[in-house]
């Protein structure tokens, strides 16, 4: 895909993604595809209600 270059570790194993975004026509796309995949390296990550974060912003005087 023009655009987008996939580049190999020392050992040959695909590591990264490199998009050069002035080349491709639909930016948000990509940015769509960055969220899935933040969302997806946080899923195991605590989560909080937001009554949770309410008291805790309350304890420490910053609400």
């Amino acid at each position: 895909m023009e655009g987008v270059t996939i580049i190999k570790d020392e050992t040959h194993n695909k590591r990264y993604v490199q998009i050069d975004m002035e080349l491709l026509e639909d930016n948000e796309s990509v940015e769509d595809l960055i969220d899935v995949l933040i969302i997806h390296m946080r899923k195991d990550e605590e989560t909080y209600t937001l009554e949770e974060v309410e008291e805790a912003l309350r304890k420490s005087g910053k609400l």
